[in-house]
């Protein structure tokens, strides 16, 4: 529950043996590379390698593919391809190539099924009409109409009975509609048209049906089926062919991923003459086991610096928790690391955040679902939230058994409360008046007593990284923690309890001292960053 101590350490060797540093450092697992510029002071002789990756666009290639297939692709050491690297890279090629040929057949065919399917749905609202519509539509003199009239409108049309071809012809209808069509000819077309129009006809773009529409219907049902059984094998091509390649992809997506890892690396060497050199962070557990691979390669020498005697560089950060604390650190991450001198917050965030959940969603069914449906994204998508909500969920479950609450059921668990606690309702009655003084007091200490604890491991980082000012007199330091607890033990006492402790002299040590202590800090911190600027 700490921030790994990491420390730095400066390659330096001849050109030829390059490749061999690079490699040791990149197989080590643990070592950070970073800017040997900001290692040293005299840099005028220092020149970049400036060679360019050439796996980062293969290694995306493969993942869209992979990903676009449905294909897990994931990393394995001990699987890597030991073929040159022109294999790996042509093999990445005909991998796309193969896989985009299924999945570009795949895609027209759903496509075709998806315009097939919309032609079945507007087809079937016509089936009801026995006509040959190859005779409609062979018509040379009448334009047929398709769509929809709303029943209102179709009651209104008795309206229009002075015009002979204001007619419409149902073939279905549904609660709100009529589906069939209206003819026109080219003398009345605007007319009849701006009739429609004002009945709020919707037109369709009907297929051109051939023969009767119930026979078309079935023609267009029977192509569909044949289409999803195509799409069906492609999908089985698909899936033959990443069980017959899951293995070598694999290896080939390893080995990519290795010299991807050397390359970065290698962006961070830099020649000096015929030498080179590189720099960069290692944990401090990890220094023997490094270094003594470093001093089998010749004419190689290194120097190891403890982070803390390097004042320019930000060290990089790695949080050390055991394994349930560690799914914490999603979070922790997310909102910015702590440095390598402060106290990790993840054993804070861990508890806080699950008290919390169990407090806010109390109920043993819903919790359970939350912790199922957590496992289940963790296992099939790996989302590193879905960890987080299983001890969430078992939480809720706790508290949700404490509140006697099951899916929204508060009565469900009383006779158990009554059996195990001797109460004689629940063991806490939630949804009762009588509970909520209880509630809102419980809530509000529970929110003091985590505020005070954030404000004690501000204290202890600003004091590990000897920030002695923040430490003793910002406002969440000490003089802010005497401040924020003199306050609420004052009010406490003079509320709740009775006594009357907040005299002259407790107000004027305990509030008004820390809160001068604390203006006039901010004060000069305002003149530091207002002269900063003006040097500016």
């Amino acid at each position: 529950m700490s921030v790994k101590a990491v420390k730095a350490i400066s390659i330096i060797g001849l050109m030829p043996e390059i490749e061999k540093v690079i490699k040791l450092c990149g197989d080590s697992g643990c070592f950070q590379p970073d800017d040997a510029m900001s290692f040293y002071s005299d840099t005028k002789n220092f020149v970049p390698l400036g060679e360019k990756n050439p796996y980062s666009q293969t290694i995306q290639q493969l993942k869209n593919s992979c990903e676009a297939g449905g294909f897990p692709l994931d990393y394995d050491a001990e699987n890597t391809c030991k073929a040159e690297i022109s294999e790996p890279m042509k093999y990445v090629s005909n991998f796309v190539s193969e896989t985009d040929n299924i999945l570009g057949r795949k895609l027209m065919l759903e496509q075709e099924m998806d315009d097939v399917r919309r032609s079945i749905e507007q087809v079937e609202h016509f089936t009801g009409s026995n006509i040959d519509f190859t005779e409609i539509n062979n018509c040379k003199y009448i334009t047929p109409n398709f769509g929809r009239l709303p029943k209102e409108s179709y009651e209104k049309l008795s309206a229009y009975s002075s015009n002979q071809y204001a007619i419409f012809f149902p073939f279905s209808n549904d609660e709100t509609h009529y589906w069939g069509a209206y003819f026109t000819i080219p003398e009345q077309k605007d007319e009849i048209d701006r009739i429609f129009s004002s009945l709020f006809f919707e037109r369709l773009e009907v297929p051109p049906i051939a023969g009767k529409p119930a026979d078309y219907l079935a023609s267009l049902q029977t192509k569909l089926s044949d289409l999803k059984e195509q799409a069906k094998q492609e999908q089985e091509k698909l899936s033959a062919f990443w069980e017959k390649e899951k293995n070598e992809c694999t290896a080939v997506y390893s080995k990519l991923m290795e010299l991807d890892a050397y390359s970065e690396i290698k962006r961070y060497v830099y020649r000096y003459h015929k030498s080179f050199i590189l720099s960069g962070w290692i944990p401090a557990d990890q220094e023997k086991n490094f270094t003594q691979k470093l001093s089998n390669i010749k004419s190689v020498e290194f120097s190891v610096t403890d982070s803390k005697e390097i004042k320019k560089q930000k060290p990089p950060v790695i949080l050390k928790n055991p394994p349930f604390i560690r799914l914490y650190e999603f979070y922790v991450k997310m909102y910015g690391l702590p440095c390598h001198n402060e106290i990790d917050p993840t054993a804070f965030v861990a508890f806080t955040y699950t008290l919390f959940f169990g407090i806010m969603f109390g109920d043993m069914g819903q919790g359970l679902v939350v912790a199922i449906v957590g496992a289940l994204m963790y296992k099939f998508k790996k989302m590193e939230i879905g960890r987080i909500l299983v001890p969430c969920g078992i939480m809720g479950m706790i508290f949700g058994f404490l509140y006697g609450s099951v899916f929204g059921f508060e009565e469900v668990l009383t006779p158990v409360h009554q059996a195990i606690f001797g109460t004689e309702g629940k063991l806490i009655e939630v949804m009762k008046a009588e509970s909520i003084n209880l509630i809102i007091y419980g809530s509000v200490a529970i929110g003091v007593v985590t505020i005070a604890l954030s404000m004690i491991v501000n204290i202890a980082s600003s004091l590990r990284r000897r920030d002695f000012e923040s430490a003793f007199f910002g406002p969440n330091g000490i003089s802010g923690f005497v401040l924020y607890v003199s306050l609420v033990v004052g009010l406490v006492c003079q509320f709740l309890l009775g006594l009357s402790i907040m005299n002259a002299a407790y107000v004027i040590c305990l509030v008004i001292v820390p809160l001068i202590l604390m203006f006039l800090i901010l004060v000069g911190q305002e003149r530091e960053a207002n002269s900063e600027l003006l040097d500016i």
